[in-house]
C-alpha cells in the first residue's frame, strides 16, 4: 500500500485559501497513492472563532470533493479533521474516512479535548471509539491529543485496527514528544501509525510538522520536516502479522485494567 502524508501550510482566518490548495494537493497526489491523509483542521487551521459560520457537515462541498477525487482516482481518503456540525447541532472536531468509492465509511469525533487551548469552549467531545473498515483494511482513527492517551490506541488495536490514523496540528514547542509518542503508540499495540501533522504557525508559534508513518515494530518508515510537503511511503501491511509473530503483547493484556 502507497499512502501519500499530506502536510499541508495551514493558514489562519483563510479557509477558501487553505480548502483551495488542500484539494489542489489531495487531487495531485490521489493519482500515485493507494491511500492518501490530511492534518487536522486544515480547512480553518486553529483559528477557531468562527466555527459557528464554518462547520462543515457530511454533507458540505468539501468531503463531497475530496469523496469526487477518491472515487475518480480509486484513492481512499483520510480527511484529517474538519470542525463539522452534527444533527445534535454541535460542532465536533471530526475525521471522515473516504473509501476508493468515494463513499463515507466512518467520522471519528476527536475524544480527549485539548484543556490548555480550551477546546471544549469549542467542540464537543466525541464518543465514537470503534475500529471501521476502510478498503478492506480495519483501521481506527485518533486526533492530535489523542495520542497522549495510550488506552484508546489499545482499545483500536484490540478491534483488530492494523493502521490507526493521528491527524494533528503539533506544536514545535513539543515535537520531542510528537515523535516519542507515536513510535510507542505503533510498538506498543504492534500496528501501523501514520501521524500526519501541518506546517505553517499560529499566533507565532510555529507547528512542528515531522508527519511520520511508524511501523508495526516501532521504526520510522518516513518522516517529513517542517516545512509543506507531501510524503510518500509504501507499506507492507503483512508487517504486523510478522511483529506480532515474534511478540504478541495483544495476546496477554489483561482487558479488565482498561475497561
Amino acid at each position: 500500500m502507497k499512502i501519500a502524508l499530506l502536510q499541508l501550510e495551514v493558514l489562519e482566518k483563510n479557509k477558501e485559501a487553505n480548502v483551495a490548495h488542500g484539494l489542489q494537493l489531495a487531487a495531485e497526489a490521489a493519482k500515485k497513492h493507494d491511500l492518501l491523509v490530511l492534518p487536522e483542521v486544515w480547512t480553518t487551521g486553529y483559528s477557531l472563532g468562527h466555527l459557528e459560520q464554518e462547520a462543515e457537515t457530511p454533507a458540505s462541498p468539501v468531503l463531497a470533493q475530496l469523496a469526487e477525487i477518491a472515487r475518480n482516482e480509486q484513492c481512499a481518503i483520510l480527511a484529517g479533521s474538519v470542525p463539522m456540525r452534527h444533527a445534535d447541532g454541535k460542532i465536533y472536531n471530526t475525521s471522515a474516512a473516504i473509501n476508493k468509492n468515494g463513499e463515507i465509511v466512518n467520522l471519528y469525533d476527536k475524544v480527549h479535548l485539548f484543556g490548555l487551548f480550551h477546546e471544549e469552549d469549542f467542540f464537543a467531545p466525541g464518543n465514537n471509539f470503534q475500529a471501521f473498515t476502510l478498503d478492506g483494511l480495519c483501521c481506527g482513527s485518533t486526533i492530535c491529543y489523542d495520542l497522549r492517551f495510550p488506552e484508546l490506541f489499545r482499545h483500536l488495536a484490540l478491534q483488530g485496527a492494523q493502521l490507526i490514523f493521528c491527524p494533528a496540528e503539533w506544536p514545535e514547542a513539543r515535537g520531542d514528544i510528537w515523535r516519542l509518542l507515536a513510535q510507542a503508540r505503533a510498538a506498543e499495540n504492534h500496528t501501523f501509525v501514520v501521524a500526519v501533522n501541518c506546517a505553517g504557525s499560529f499566533k507565532g508559534a510555529p507547528f512542528y510538522g515531522h508527519s511520520m508513518v511508524v511501523a508495526p515494530s516501532g521504526k520510522i518508515l518516513a518522516e517529513a520536516g517542517m516545512q509543506e510537503e507531501v510524503v510518500s511511503c509504501e507499506i507492507d501491511l503483512a508487517d504486523v502479522a510478522r511483529v506480532r509473530s515474534r511478540l504478541n503483547a495483544l495476546a496477554d493484556v489483561r482487558k479488565e485494567l482498561i475497561q
